[in-house]
């Protein structure tokens, strides 16, 4: 079993891996295909993973972990209730761009990467719950109910997720995010 602690060796591999699945996706390459691509051997490989579903868990899993931590802290620097739920949705959106459909669909096919982003998606929804809960708190929204926008925005955040909204609308993931940011803000604004 791969140590959580790593190398800046193992460090850099798995942000070349990240890269390149994010990129081209993964369902096609087999490990060998890794090794070949990123110009290191399997067993460099097993030392991130023991097996290519875990690796491909790890790199998914390591993704939006630093996407999490971006998106915390462009939030952390915005006071206004508004401009944070803004913030939010919109770095979501950002951090979703360079996600190639090859990815998000393989990601959708892959049920432990699909579970990595639905678990993302759900403290996505939560953490819109408690902007917008912050903000009637503060007086600066209107008197919503906080749980039920929080709701609405996880049930969109869900379709988004699923490849639904897309399929219907033709936006991408990123699309819908920044859309769904402009909705809730004009719906919660005083």
């Amino acid at each position: 079993m791969p140590s959580t602690r790593r190398t800046a060796r193992q460090s850099d591999l798995l942000e070349r891996l990240v890269a390149l699945l994010t990129a081209e996706g993964f369902a096609s390459f087999t490990l060998d295909d890794l090794a070949e691509r990123l110009r290191c051997s399997k067993t460099t490989l097993y030392q991130l993973a023991g097996s290519k579903q875990d690796l491909v868990k790890e790199a998914v899993k390591h993704y939006f972990r630093g996407a999490a931590e971006e998106i915390e802290k462009r939030v952390a620097a915005t006071t206004a209730p508004a401009d944070r739920v803004l913030v939010y949705l919109e770095t979501v959106a950002e951090q979703l761009r360079p996600l190639s459909r090859r990815f998000l669909d393989d990601m959708a096919d892959f049920r432990p990467a699909r579970e990595v982003y639905e678990a993302n998606t759900r403290l996505a929804a939560d953490r819109v719950r408690q902007l917008i809960a912050e903000g009637v708190a503060a007086g600066v929204f209107r008197e919503v109910h906080a749980a039920f926008v929080g709701e609405v925005a996880a049930a969109t955040m869900r379709q988004i997720q699923q490849g639904e909204v897309g399929a219907r609308t033709g936006l991408s993931d990123s699309e819908a995010y920044a859309q769904l940011a402009s909705l809730i803000v004009y719906a919660v604004s005083s």
